[in-house]
This record gives C-alpha cells, sequence and structure tokens, in this order.
C-alpha cells in the first residue's frame, strides 16, 4: 500500500485532533463538574467557517484580526472547537468571581469564575497535547466567537478555536 503524504498528514491531523477533544474532556474540572464541549471540523466545513470570518470583518465591522485568523485556519487541516457550556455557579461561594457568593453572582447575570478556569485548562491540555505530537496549534478567539455567531457549538456560551497544521512551518507565525 502506498499512501501519499497529504494523506497521512490529513489523517494525523484528525487522529490528532480527535485526541485534542479527549484532552479538553479528561482536563480537570472544579468540582468535578464538566460544561465542555468540543468540535472538530475539517476540509469544506472548516473553510466555511473561515469564510463566515472573513464576512464578519468586511460586512459586520468585525476586528481586521478575524480576517487574518480566516487566512490561518485555511491553511490548517483541522479545527477544534472547545467551548463551556453554563455559566451556572457551582455552589462554592469561593468569591473568585468577585461577587459576594453564587447567589449573588447568579442574581449579576454573571459566570462563574470556575467556567473560565475550566476552559483554559481545557484548552492548555489540549495543546499541550498537540505540542507532544509535534503538530501546531494556537488558540484563537476569533474562531470560537465566530463557531458560537453560526450555532456551531449549540450549548456553549464560550469558545476557542484550535487549528491544527502539520506543515514545513507553522502558519499561525508571521500573521502580519
Amino acid at each position: 500500500m502506498k499512501i501519499e503524504a497529504r494523506t497521512a498528514e490529513l489523517n494525523a491531523a484528525v487522529a490528532v485532533a480527535e485526541n485534542l477533544c479527549a484532552a479538553a474532556r479528561t482536563a480537570p474540572k472544579g468540582c468535578g463538574i464538566d460544561h465542555i464541549e468540543t468540535l472538530i471540523l475539517t476540509g469544506a466545513e472548516k473553510d466555511a467557517l473561515a469564510d463566515e470570518m472573513i464576512r464578519l470583518t468586511k460586512e459586520e465591522g468585525f476586528p481586521a484580526i478575524f480576517e487574518r485568523d480566516a487566512r490561518c485556519l485555511k491553511k490548517a487541516l483541522a479545527v477544534v472547537l472547545i467551548g463551556s457550556t453554563r455559566t451556572g455557579a457551582r455552589g462554592l461561594n469561593c468569591t473568585i468571581c468577585g461577587y459576594d457568593g453564587c447567589a449573588a453572582c447568579l442574581q449579576a447575570g454573571s459566570a462563574c469564575a470556575f467556567e473560565m478556569i475550566d476552559l483554559g485548562i481545557a484548552l492548555g491540555s489540549a495543546v499541550g497535547l498537540a505540542a507532544d505530537r509535534r503538530v501546531d496549534t494556537r488558540i484563537m478567539y476569533t474562531v470560537g466567537r465566530t463557531a458560537l455567531k453560526t450555532g456551531l457549538l449549540s450549548r456553549a456560551e464560550v469558545a476557542m478555536g484550535v487549528p491544527v497544521s502539520i506543515s514545513g512551518k507553522s502558519p499561525f507565525f508571521d500573521r502580519g
């Protein structure tokens, strides 16, 4: 059997993307409560997300960074979307959120700090695994914001995108 490099690289990117989802899922969560949602896009679906990022820049006045990141996303083989699905309180009354307790946080319509902490740990776990696999990634809020706007993550309230690239030079640097 003969497997061309591009096919092998795409297969590797998807396999790593799947492992990134697993790393995000198994990352430690505050109180053991898991509100993480993940999704992988490749091919036409990935490129459609990049096209939407460009449209948002040109037609809805989103910052130019969205178009810049869209160009990077188009060069990637896959993208992993990682989001947090709830902003409810954990009941710890820890006041890390800046309120006098969970009831005050919820009354203000704010988010439990642990949701963002858990999302950050999940992202770190995922991109750490990608680095161990020698695959280029970058955490991009622009990709996550666009995914939320288009409804790709149906339950998430905040999300980040992690494009996955296998190439001679990472497309996520020297982005200009």
